[in-house]
């Protein structure tokens, strides 16, 4: 009975849920932000290989 009373007033398990869940919502943002920035330099690139393609051959 006493090891369920010492689980049960052990917060280093609900620490590390927290821990996680944190590093969890990181990992969301990142890809996120990563994944923006890709789709925004693919438009510029595309951009790119547009504005050369219409410039006269030299």
């Amino acid at each position: 009975m006493k090891t369920l009373a010492k689980f049960a007033k052990c917060e280093s398990g609900a620490t590390a849920i927290e821990y996680g869940l944190i590093a969890a919502l990181i990992g969301v943002a990142i890809i996120t932000v990563v994944n923006n920035v890709g789709t925004e330099i693919q438009g510029t690139f595309t951009d790119v290989q547009t504005g050369l393609q219409k410039r006269p051959a030299v």
